[in-house]
């Protein structure tokens, strides 16, 4: 697997009065990266390209080190209770991703180096929510593991949660390196879940990410290493030959979990939708892209944030209950299907 490695990089000022600023600033160093200052994330500056597919690009593959100032974390309902701030923004450049809007202009990658303070914040919210259990969403804006073998920042926060009685954590990833989180002492306080999809869609959708053979294998570790595991199938795309794609992706994932008996098993469903907003961000971004985002061929919903969204009619997501509802307890019995949307 390709990992990230940013082809330019800015720092704050600040973020190198932390070990992680430090060692980050070493290792830039002695990759021979280029090396910029800036004052906060949202003066980063200078990130070359002529139209909007190459700015973009460009940015993405440009990474802010800097120090998270705002340590009142968001709520992340209804998924855990609260979003524990780590990294902004992914390696993948998956078309459909919400990311594309809510990114805005400013897709680069960030990641924050004051890991204690975030914690000691993860620590007064326990407390104050004694004696229940406090739930903590570590990727709500990016994908933390995407740079995992840069900064071992996710190591770290699954160490804490290992010896927090109150204290539970949860990420999801479409990247497989995961080598360092199998010897963490996580004490099943940290549920890993992997957003898998079919080969179809991986390959033609989801640049930048791991292969379907990799999160494959990547999951069967983390199944072995004795973490609550979870899978998110999304977006789930309707294609010629899908119900077959989805049935093998279904049939591979247990094929490696056969050996390994997974108590605390999770399957969330998510059919793909689009914002007229997301269709024209992508359509820049990804001109040539084969997603379909023809509105004649979905229906309206009503979302959350107050916008309408585009899914698929209700006769198609219905079959796309039908298979997951059909096959899942097939293969894993003992899996709960959290909700299907």
């Amino acid at each position: 697997m390709k990992r990230f490695n940013p082809d330019l990089v800015f720092f704050e000022p600040d973020a190198l009065n932390y070990p992680l600023g430090k060692s980050l600033h070493q290792h830039f160093q002695k990759t021979g990266t280029p090396i910029k200052f800036t004052t906060s994330h949202n003066r980063v500056t200078g990130i070359p390209g002529e139209t909007e597919a190459q700015k973009y690009r460009n940015a993405k593959n440009t990474l802010v080190v800097g120090v998270r100032k705002t340590l009142e974390f968001d709520t992340s309902k209804p998924s855990a209770e609260y979003a524990i701030p780590l990294t902004t923004g992914c390696a993948g450049h998956c078309h459909y991703c919400y990311l594309q809007t809510t990114m805005g202009s400013k897709p680069y990658i960030r990641v924050y180096v004051n890991l204690d303070e975030i914690l000691a914040q993860a620590k007064n919210y326990i407390e104050q929510r004694k004696p229940e259990i406090t739930r903590f969403e570590a990727a709500c804006t990016g994908d933390p593991v995407s740079l995992e073998h840069l900064t071992g920042a996710l190591e770290y926060y699954i160490n804490f949660f290992g010896k927090e009685e109150l204290g539970r954590l949860r990420f999801v990833t479409k990247f497989a390196n995961i080598e360092s989180l199998l010897e963490a002492k996580h004490n099943q306080h940290t549920r890993i879940r992997f957003s898998i999809n079919s080969d179809y869609v991986i390959k033609h959708f989801e640049p930048s990410t791991s292969t379907f053979e990799e999160r494959i294998e990547a999951a069967g570790k983390i199944a072995e290493a004795n973490y609550p595991l979870g899978f998110i199938v999304a977006p789930i795309i309707q294609y010629e030959g899908w119900k077959e794609g989805y049935k093998h992706l279904l049939e591979k994932l247990a094929k490696r979990l056969e050996n390994v008996y997974v108590e605390d098993l999770t399957f969330e469903l998510i059919q793909h939708r689009f914002t007229k907003v997301a269709k024209n961000v992508i359509l820049k971004r990804y001109p040539k892209t084969k997603l379909d985002l023809d509105e004649e061929n979905r229906q309206l919903k009503w979302g959350r944030y107050g916008r309408f969204k585009y899914v698929y009619p209700k006769e198609i997501a219905d079959e796309m209950v039908e298979l997951f509802e059909t096959y899942i307890p097939e293969y894993f019995p003992q899996a709960e299907i959290s909700y299907f949307v």
